[in-house]
């Protein structure tokens, strides 16, 4: 019985061809190929009648990890052309890799990722030796566009050098070592082989098992190239076992599954960040249907069409140009046909005159960058193709895909279209609470508007888009894996960014906030300890008193989403306001312009003390204590400073005499800071105390010019604190403290900017000093 070991490169025209016709030829007794074996029970369900390109999705959840994984399949996918073969052949198709949660896949969210990135030194030096700029034109170069004759001989000598012998001596090692389960092993248990070792050696059962089941009939092996000689030399090793290998069971207490999910060609192109097999999945699916000259000809116009819906101008003689170009790179490589680089480069010397700021996507890996010339992005978008496959509506799929179909139809939001949502008519939040589900999930097909957007805003409406879009069955059979209801799976969705959040106290406030929106304000104990947690090491004053500002008022006035008095938003305004004090007693820094994110974190903690502290045993007294010391520390920014004051003044308590804190901060470069603080904090105290109105126009009254000048922008961003309102009765008091017939609003609408006027003024002075000093006066 012999073995036949087709090593391939994943999504490979030329090397699914060499499948085909090796299985049409032996019509062996076992195809065996690189796939999760633990679908091998549903193999059916890929024989449906599916538009590729589609993938096995594949989701694993324990108390240690969340792993997504894909295996996508293309028309000219070997792994998948191994699978129609072989049945046509009447063998027996098994996938024979390790299942997608084992720790082996830890790394890796796409089966096939390209093993070139892991022997990167070799392959730069092939690239180097046959002049091409990456391991795609060098694969173009030797595979795709050269004759099929000698094909198995070329990609074994590939394969084999890429993997090198001392490589191969190590693997051998570590192999051995799992053989004998000193490594990480097949059955899921962690030891110190790497992660191919592992595999490798699974597979390689699977080898001995078909060897021994099929007597004198041939197998047939298809895998990643890079794995070829190491199963070679494992299927030559008596076997440990009889019959087939177990498939490994995943950890006790985990939660996962695999589904068939619709793919598209732009997931499917490196160019976006895919991590396996080809670019420009568009470019080799016509190789794989026409071949090379007519896939070379039907791309060019697909170019040039798109480029002129783009409003492009490209000409005949352009095209003769492009033609031209193509067909001498051609021949000045060695080609005998078209290859993907001649073609994309003849099109941009034709096509683009202008100076290119970066270099050309296709002689490096990778997405796109910024900056690309957008003829070169669209030229690269043709290539890429806009096809999107579709599973046969037999498919299995996972329960979260009917209930959204259900819930979308009993409440009208199946249809495209611009939807208003009362928020304050309950089938209108339940249609608001689905939608912003969704958003959480990822799931495409609506688009937010408008709507409120902190816990503190008045908004009752919101305003949706919602369109079709061929991406919405793969991404709800993907969020199928966060729960089988869309209210699970949101609720799962938000915990897992809340562990990915860390300490990120701006984050932990968009979960909560989201929580809040989707109807899922009581999340699990876990999150609530994890957002405690945050909290409590957060050192961004700004961002932890957006989280408190968010919060405070979902607790305290949100009956309509659910929110008020919730245990977990009451128990994140506790630990921020413990936390923010904390900081704001830490701050240290002389005169610099206010910190109006520090100064509303301040404000934050009044309103929270204020309105919370009752219900919730706030610690008064020591917030009073804090604002005291801070209010007097001379170290202390003035902003801050102004801020500690008028938060002891806004609690009903002051360490001082309000006219005596203000005579205190004097000084142009100080006092405007400081009465940001206290305006911020204190606003309805200083419209109401005696004198401070007073004191604060003989302050500034005494400036000499100079320092009137410096004072001025600072004072006016403090002023900025009261609307326009409280600022005309401000002027109207100046006004009648110096006893003249004018309005405060004509003090406020001035012939000009204060600041330029006050400007010109020292400028005319600093001329008439220079005039006086040179005796021009």
């Amino acid at each position: 019985m012999a073995v036949t070991f087709v090593g391939v490169r994943h999504h490979s025209p030329a090397c699914a061809r060499l499948v085909r016709r090796t299985i049409e030829r032996l019509r062996p007794a076992h195809v065996l190929i690189e796939g999760p074996a633990d679908f091998n029970g549903r193999l059916d369900e890929l024989a449906l009648g599916h538009d590729l390109p589609v993938a096995i999705f594949s989701h694993h959840r324990d108390g240690a990890r969340s792993h997504l994984s894909w295996t996508p399949f293309c028309d000219y996918s070997p792994e998948w052309v191994a699978l129609v073969a072989g049945r046509a052949a009447g063998a027996a198709v098994r996938f024979i890799d390790l299942p997608a949660w084992h720790p082996a896949f830890a790394d890796r969210r796409n089966r096939y990722a390209d093993a070139e990135q892991r022997y990167a030194e070799v392959m730069d030096r092939l690239c180097r030796r046959f002049a091409v700029d990456n391991v795609d034109a060098l694969w173009d170069h030797m595979v795709e566009i050269e004759p099929d004759d000698r094909l198995e001989e070329r990609l074994a000598a590939y394969f084999d050098l890429v993997r090198g012998e001392a490589a191969a001596g190590e693997d051998d090692d570590a192999r051995e070592r799992d053989e004998d389960g000193k490594g990480e092993r097949a059955d899921g248990s962690e030891g110190e082989g790497d992660d191919d070792s592992a595999r490798e050696a699974y597979m390689a059962r699977w080898v001995r098992a078909a060897m021994a089941d099929a007597g004198d009939r041939p197998v047939v092996v298809v895998t990643g190239g890079f794995h070829r000689p190491a199963l070679q030399a494992l299927a030559r090793r008596p076997a440990k076992e009889a019959g087939w290998p177990e498939v490994p069971a995943p950890p006790g207490g985990a939660t996962g599954g695999s589904h068939l999910v619709p793919y598209s060609f732009r997931r499917l192109d490196s160019f976006t960040g895919y991590q396996s097999g080809m670019p420009s999945p568009e470019y080799y699916q016509r190789l794989w249907e026409d071949g090379p000259e007519r896939a070379a000809a039907g791309l060019t116009t697909a170019v040039v069409a798109r480029l002129r819906e783009r409003r492009q101008v490209v000409s005949t003689a352009d095209l003769i140009a492009a033609r031209t170009l193509t067909e001498g790179l051609a021949r000045l490589r060695g080609h005998r046909h078209l290859s993907r680089t001649d073609l994309l480069d003849g099109l941009v010397a034709a096509l683009v005159s202008d100076d290119l700021e970066r270099p050309l996507p296709w002689t490096s890996r990778g997405p796109i960058g910024g900056g690309t010339h957008p003829v070169v992005a669209e030229m690269v978008a043709a290539l890429s193709g806009r096809r999107v496959g579709r599973l046969h509506p037999d498919t299995p799929a996972p329960p979260l895909v009917h209930e959204v179909d259900a819930e979308l139809e009993r409440l009208g939001l199946d249809r495209p279209g611009t939807v208003t949502l009362k928020l304050t008519d309950p089938v209108g939040l339940a249609r608001s609470r689905t939608l912003h589900r969704l958003r959480v999930l990822r799931v495409p097909g609506a688009r937010r508007d408008s709507g409120p957007s902190t816990g503190a805003d008045p908004v009752l409406d919101e305003r949706w888009t919602i369109t079709e879009t061929e991406d919405r069955l793969s991404a709800l059979i993907e969020a199928g894996a966060y729960g089988a209801t869309l209210a699970d799976a949101a609720v799962a969705a938000l915990e897992e960014r809340t562990a990915l959040a860390g300490g990120d106290v701006g984050l932990l406030g968009e979960v909560l906030f989201d929580a809040a929106l989707c109807g899922c304000a009581d999340l699990s104990d876990n999150v609530g300890e994890a957002i405690a947690a945050g909290i409590v090491s957060a050192s961004d004053m700004d961002a932890l008193g957006r989280v408190l500002v968010t919060v405070l008022g979902l607790w305290r006035h949100d009956r309509l989403l659910g929110t008020a008095g919730s245990p977990l938003f009451g128990t994140v305004i506790e630990r921020a306001v413990t936390r923010l004090l904390w900081l704001v007693e830490g701050v240290r820094g002389g005169p610099a312009p206010a910190d109006l994110g520090r100064i509303a974190a301040v404000a934050a903690l009044r309103d929270a003390l204020i309105h919370a502290t009752a219900p919730l045993g706030l610690d008064r007294t020591a917030a009073l204590g804090v604002a005291g010391r801070v209010a007097a520390q001379a170290q202390a920014p003035p902003d801050l400073r102004g801020a500690a004051f008028g938060l002891g003044w806004a609690l009903g308590e002051t360490a001082s005499d309000p006219v005596r804190a203000v005579r205190g901060a004097a000084g142009p470069l100080t006092l405007g800071d400081w009465l940001a603080g206290l305006f911020a904090l204190a606003r309805d105290e200083v419209l109401a105390g005696p004198g401070i109105q007073d004191v604060l126009d003989d302050l500034v009254v005494a400036f000499g010019d100079d320092d009137f000048l410096i004072a001025l922008p600072a004072l006016r961003q403090a002023f900025e604190f009261f609307p326009p309102r409280e600022r005309e009765t401000i002027a109207e008091a100046l006004v009648s403290r110096r006893g003249l017939r004018a309005s405060g609003r004509d003090l406020l609408r001035g012939p000009a900017d204060p600041i330029l006027i006050a400007e010109a003024r020292a400028l005319e002075d600093k001329v008439d000093r220079l005039l006086a000093a040179e005796g021009l006066a």
